[in-house]
């Protein structure tokens, strides 16, 4: 890892283009994680009467609307700070920096989490060390990875992306193995229709879709990257959308597969919470064998720990373009060799203190849980706003296009107020809160000037 008595630092916040196509869908994919529905497949299968793969459906379709607006955006500003620089540009400087401070909220929490589940899942497999170890652990060799640089973590990133893929092909083919020989518990087509333990519901379905769009969260990272993508934004734009539609597919195999395994009907895990959250883990372990279980716990344990290094990374990116802006601190916009060496160590260090108070107590994961997505959802809206305005109300494209500019962004922002407003009394109040300590800072910097020179040119290519 370079040191900064030997790489000098530059206040400009300039970074490297050195990313592909293939490392911006790599750092989307791990943030997601390719089994991201493993900890809520019982939950959803509850809520639904059953009809879990209709869920993804619905859901990948919904968050195909944010990630469309992000891919209008990305266009417009190829920039680092993903929905700080766009709502700047589509709203002005002060909506700007409330997408900004919204989206932090998710940003800084994520990683917790999922620096939390990896020290759960590796204090189940080794119990000797406590969970809040295991948890700091995770933090420690990750930072050290994003501070070594993008590129490097990048390739770090698709090997054990590349792992998670094979856990998943594996249990995929062990899945339909066991369907062919044994059958299902279930009819075939219940996965979409609900298993008729409960009738099917379209409300139920509904309701169970601002669940699930939860899975979704991290494919927006990729925009963070922009000013280290190779090539042309259109290549950041089709990162996003690509990660997007490959994750949906992903997520539908794999709940398909397991609702069919599922040997306890919908009603049955409705009535017994439980049950719910294990219910992926002990179908497969029912109806496959318990390796395949030990298999896929320690994938998610490595996958979870590398999920919290690519949000790690896009966290980073979002305070050091706000950095940049002064909206904080201006020495976060400093680089080392081109990489915000102060805004990754900042980051790093909310979310380890975050991650280990969590891991401290008993309720440290619901405590997360219950905040982070209200910060992503509120930044997701001001996201469809700023596609608005820019292309709507400024004309800054030109003549708009009604249906990519208005229709699409419109029901994209009625999809997430609609999942803010079935969240948790908790969520709701600590976005709030949050939201007011984000307007006492807007408060405070009415009238302070922008850098000089703007950030048109915070970006180097590669030497």
């Amino acid at each position: 890892m370079p040191s900064g008595s030997t790489i000098a630092e530059t206040a400009d916040g300039s970074l490297r283009r050195t990313l592909s196509f293939r490392d911006l869908v790599v750092y989307g994919l791990l943030f997601i994680a390719p089994m991201a529905p493993v900890g809520v497949f019982g939950t959803l299968d509850a809520r639904s009467h059953g009809a879990v793969a209709l869920v993804y459906v619905v859901a990948t379709v919904a968050m195909g609307l944010t990630a469309y607006s992000y891919a209008q955006m990305v266009r417009v500003a190829p920039q680092a700070g993903s929905v700080f620089t766009y709502a700047r540009k589509g709203l002005g400087e002060g909506p700007g920096l409330i997408a900004g401070w919204m989206a932090m909220l998710d940003y800084l929490l994520v990683p917790a989490v999922a620096y939390l589940f990896s020290g759960i899942a590796l204090h189940a497999l080794v119990p000797e060390v406590p969970r809040w170890a295991w948890t700091a652990l995770a933090v420690f060799v990750t930072t050290a990875l994003n501070l070594w640089g993008v590129r490097a973590a990048a390739r770090v990133g698709l090997a054990v992306l590349v792992m998670e893929m094979v856990v998943l092909l594996v249990f995929m083919v062990s899945a339909v193995t066991v369907l062919v020989r044994d059958g299902a518990q279930r009819g075939w087509l219940s996965p979409f229709t609900g298993d008729g333990s409960l009738g099917f519901s379209l409300g139920a379905v509904l309701g169970a879709v601002s669940v699930a769009v939860l899975s979704y969260l991290g494919f927006d990272a990729i925009a963070s990257f922009a000013e280290e993508a190779t090539g042309t934004s259109a290549r950041v734009a089709r990162a996003v959308l690509f990660c997007l539609a490959l994750t949906g597919l992903l997520f539908l195999a794999q709940t398909y597969l397991v609702a069919l395994l599922e040997p306890l009907s919908a009603a049955e895990l409705a009535a017994d919470p439980a049950r719910q959250g294990p219910a992926f883990y002990d179908a497969v372990e029912t109806s496959v064998g318990g390796w395949l279980h030990d298999l896929v716990a320690a994938s998610k344990a490595v996958g979870a720990a590398f999920a919290a290094l690519a949000g790690q990374a896009a966290a980073g990116r979002l305070l050091l373009a706000m950095g940049r802006e002064r909206r904080l601190p201006r020495v976060l916009a400093r680089t080392s060799a081109g990489v915000p060496r102060r805004a990754l160590l900042s980051a790093a260090t909310v979310t380890l203190i975050a991650a280990v108070w969590a891991a401290g107590r008993d309720d440290g994961l619901d405590h997360l849980v219950s905040v982070v997505d209200i910060g992503a959802l509120s930044a997701f809206t001001l996201l469809h706003a700023s596609v608005i305005g820019w292309f709507v109300v400024r004309r800054g494209g030109g003549a708009p296009h009604w249906w990519r500019h208005l229709v699409a962004p419109s029901v994209g922002a009625v999809v997430t107020v609609a999942v803010i407003a079935g969240a948790s009394g908790t969520a709701q109040l600590a976005g709030v809160v949050w939201l007011l300590m984000g307007l006492l800072v807007l408060l405070a910097q009415r009238g302070r000037p922008g850098p000089a020179g703007g950030t048109s040119g915070a970006v180097r290519g590669d030497r």
